[in-house]
């Protein structure tokens, strides 16, 4: 199927919200390494960071087909304001129970996004779309299975589990800012859009949390941390930024 220059530039926008996502939130879960609360949690941040990394790396290979620069260069090549993640994705670990949050929420959205997208007329996306559904199903069982846990367990569990949602639900909603191009995805079937998307998230965490003994925070206290999508950050990822290309800036043209 053929894109005019305009259609062009709305996959791309819709691309590099979720490509610029997975490599932010895989680098935040790689700082769990040899610091996870045991050894299995350890391993299995580890491997979850592994995975983002990777599904990061195959649509950062889109947007280079699409005329983008390189990979490497869009991963570790801009500036803080082009950069079109989420604010979720940023904030530092903090305590386990805020980044185990974190990932139940985030993989959620992320699970729905790329159901979504399985069906997208825009064949390269749809195929990886497909194919990182099923990496995606081993972090839902994961986030799902400590978030019931916690919020079943010990009255301390609980309500640590409670705050790190109450902290984390607003950042969260920013997932779903829309972009410019809404409408054009819509039309041409490439994305459903992130109206949609929210709806259908909220649909799946709400009934997991409530079981768990956790209240998402009541829709008037509701305050998404809109921004990232138009490269307008939290303090947090200049320096984030910093430490994840510097080994990049030392030669940009050597192969790591």
């Amino acid at each position: 199927m053929a894109y005019s220059d305009k259609e062009i530039i709305a996959i791309k926008e819709l691309l590099f919200k979720i490509a610029d996502d997975e490599l932010i939130i895989g680098h935040r879960n790689s700082e769990w390494t040899g610091l996870g609360p045991i050894l299995e949690e350890d391993i299995a941040f580890s491997s979850i960071a592994q995975d983002k990394l990777g599904q990061s790396l195959a649509i950062y290979n889109i947007l280079h087909e699409l005329g983008e620069n390189e990979p490497d260069e869009l991963a570790f090549g801009r500036k803080e304001n082009e950069f079109r993640c989420c604010h979720l994705t940023e904030y530092p670990n903090g305590e386990y129970d805020f980044s185990l949050m974190r990932h139940f929420l985030f993989s959620h959205a992320e699970n729905l996004r790329y159901e979504m997208l399985a069906e997208s007329s825009f064949e390269p996306v749809a195929k990886i779309a497909r194919k990182f559904r099923g990496e995606i199903k081993y972090h839902i069982m994961h986030a799902d299975t400590w978030i019931n846990q916690l919020g079943k367990g010990t009255e301390e569990s609980k309500n640590k589990m409670q705050k790190a949602l109450d902290d984390s639900f607003n950042p969260a909603l920013g997932i779903f800012e829309c972009g410019s191009y809404e409408k054009e995805l819509a039309e041409m079937k490439v994305f459903e859009g992130e109206e949609k998307l929210q709806k259908k998230w909220l649909e799946t965490v709400k009934p997991v949390l409530e079981s768990s003994g956790l209240i998402i925070p009541k829709r008037e206290k509701w305050k998404p941390g809109y921004g990232g999508r138009n490269g307008k950050h939290t303090e947090y990822l200049k320096p984030l930024l910093e430490e994840m290309t510097e080994v990049f800036r030392i030669d940009p043209e050597a192969d790591w």
